[in-house]
């Protein structure tokens, strides 16, 4: 009976992601091999290694940043980038005058 293939998990838990992205990390099985077994996307099993790895990334600073403070520095970083593209669009729209023509 060893050979059968294990039950479905009906709910991933945080500690069942963590063991699973640990074996990723371990070398002990790949991305895709364990979302086939599982029954998972590949999509999904990366998005949860990327999590754990920010994770442990944040786990790791010397002044780790909690959760909102994350989140704040990513819109900062995105109304930046918005106020940028909004600048290159009113030059843009400056250097073209010359060549629209009014109705």
């Amino acid at each position: 009976m060893a050979s059968e293939s294990p039950e479905p998990i009906e709910r991933w838990t945080a500690k069942r992601r963590v063991a699973l992205v640990v074996s990723i990390l371990k070398g002990e099985t790949s991305v895709a091999e364990t979302a086939r077994t599982h029954g998972l996307t590949v999509a999904e099993v990366e998005d949860w290694r990327e999590k754990f790895l920010l994770g442990a990334e944040n786990a790791l600073r010397s002044r780790s940043r909690d959760e909102e403070a994350v989140k704040d520095e990513q819109i900062k970083k995105l109304k930046q980038k918005i106020g940028d593209l909004v600048l290159d669009n009113d030059i843009l729209r400056e250097a073209l005058k010359p060549y629209v023509s009014s109705p």
